[in-house]
């Protein structure tokens, strides 16, 4: 990728709505919004304006990162699609970047970073490595990352090439079961 490259980078893999413009190595804009639900709803105004505030639009962008997880289930999928669809659309590359590989974006190595996966579990990788599910992570093991998620996701997107397309990264199953009640019935009335 160009060194000077105006990338966006966004992510709703968490409670947030966030989103972040590099140009180079230089930040023009970064948001984030803490919320619960809605982030389907905002990102794209929330992309918008981030694009008005630092006086470029969708046609100055060289490439899009995508915060790909892990992270909840519904809010990594609405990125990545929305990534996906940016990327067709404006004819431009898509980055994925997992929120491990940001967290641990400019800190020195070997290193080992971990993400609270819930249910006393947390996601762990090391640097280099493979990421793997544990139970139990001493607290020194959690350096804080030297960025918020989606300006780390802009500074690593920055220094790799664009591969294939972006898609989640799920280290376990969807929460959600399907229904339980029987289908319901059709009745021919005539």
């Amino acid at each position: 990728m160009r060194p000077d490259a105006l990338i966006l980078a966004f992510d709703t893999s968490a409670a947030h709505c966030a989103a972040a413009l590099l140009s180079g190595g230089t930040l023009l804009a970064h948001v984030e919004e803490p919320m619960q639900k809605g982030q389907a709803e905002r990102l794209m105004p929330l992309l918008e304006e981030v694009l008005a505030g630092a006086g470029r639009k969708w046609s100055d962008l060289d490439a899009l990162a995508v915060g790909t997880g892990p992270g909840n289930f519904t809010g990594v999928r609405i990125s990545v699609a929305a990534a996906r669809g940016l990327s067709l659309g404006l004819g431009i590359p898509a980055i994925g970047i997992t929120t491990l590989e940001a967290m641990a974006h400019g800190l020195p190595r070997p290193l080992v970073v971990a993400l609270d996966a819930k249910r006393g579990e947390h996601y762990v990788q090391e640097f280099p490595g493979t990421a793997r599910l544990a139970a139990d992570i001493p607290d020194g093991l959690r350096p804080a990352p030297l960025f918020p998620l989606a300006e780390a996701i802009a500074r690593e997107a920055a220094l790799r090439e664009p591969g294939p397309r972006p898609a989640p990264f799920y280290l376990r199953g969807a929460d959600a079961a399907p229904p339980s009640d029987p289908p319901p019935v059709i009745l021919d009335v005539e």
